[in-house]
């Protein structure tokens, strides 16, 4: 019984959030959420200790290891950065879709490469990390792809999250953007719904940073073991689909967002040419986490040392 009342507490909790954040003036949201986030940096707790050593991994691969208060201060900016996430996703639904394109629109860069996978036909995995806002990137994208005379829409995957009735929230906010939006626990029908959709020439877009199921393929990651789903580098062999990293961050008074060069995955058996793209996936992540550090919302655990440590928490992200 406690485990229903926390769910349903969390579930109004968010319900709340979408109401009274999206009628609170956005300076005053935005200050109590950095709020909340210092306050969560002092006290210090499970999530912003998994952040600070997810974080001390990117830095240290990328540069000298970080001193310990340049650690501390990367992890108070990515906890205002992951509070600006939530902000700005209980405000979305409210913002003008067109305007918010035009706003974002001119910071994307490497849009050439969809742009001429989808005019080749073939499809495209587009495979991001848990970094800037991807809610405010598919809302751009639902608008582009418009303009470009395509469906008014992509396909993604939603964890299952608990109770149910916040994984539907979930789920509506997201078709509200213009998502079509897959349960991740839908086994083959799931599976054979993206592939159809590739092969339709649609974009699938796929979090791609954390394995959930405890099984995924194994890479290097930022110099150590780590596991990362081999979906979208599956789906991308099966249908031959173009496989697109793409980036995202904040900037101070917007976003920005890359699509990456494709990621050809190797011709020969499955299993070898899933794990070679996987592992070419996982390099251009070390390279999109190390110029965006603090814009990646990792809280729970990545690399293989961590996870066999301690069991994947679930996301409500």
């Amino acid at each position: 019984m406690t485990g229903e009342l926390t769910g349903r507490l969390t579930d109004l909790g968010y319900a709340l959030g979408w109401r009274a954040v999206r009628a609170a003036p956005a300076g005053l949201a935005g200050g109590l959420f950095r709020a909340g986030a210092d306050l969560a940096a002092r006290r210090d707790g499970a999530g912003a200790r998994q952040l600070r050593a997810n974080l001390a991994r990117v830095l240290t691969h990328a540069g000298p290891a970080p001193t310990d208060g340049q650690l501390d201060a990367v992890v108070a900016q990515g906890l205002r950065s992951y509070a600006r996430y939530w902000c700005e996703a209980f405000r979305l639904p409210a913002m003008d879709p067109v305007a918010l394109h035009d706003a974002v629109d001119p910071t994307v860069a490497g849009v050439e490469h969809l742009d001429r996978a989808l005019t080749e036909g073939r499809g495209v995995v587009a495979a991001l990390t848990h970094s800037g806002n991807w809610d405010v990137a598919g809302a751009w994208l639902v608008q582009a792809l418009r303009r470009r005379g395509e469906p008014a829409t992509f396909v993604t995957v939603a964890e299952r999250l608990h109770p149910e009735s916040l994984y539907r929230r979930f789920v509506g906010y997201r078709e509200s953007l213009g998502f079509e939006v897959l349960p991740a626990d839908g086994g083959a029908r799931t599976v054979a719904t993206l592939a159809a959709r590739l092969r339709a020439n649609r974009v699938v877009c796929l979090v791609a940073d954390r394995e959930l199921t405890g099984g995924g393929i194994e890479v290097d990651l930022c110099g150590e073991p780590a596991r990362l789903p081999g979906g979208p580098a599956q789906l991308a062999r099966h249908t031959g689909a173009a496989l697109l990293p793409f980036g995202g961050w904040f900037t101070a008074g917007g976003w920005g967002l890359r699509f990456h060069p494709p990621i050809e995955v190797p011709a020969g058996p499955g299993g070898p040419a899933v794990r070679a793209a996987t592992q070419a996936l996982a390099e251009v992540f070390a390279v999109e986490l190390a110029a965006h550090p603090a814009d990646w919302h990792m809280l729970q655990p990545v690399w293989s040392a961590d996870r066999a440590a301690a069991p994947v928490a679930q996301a409500a992200r």
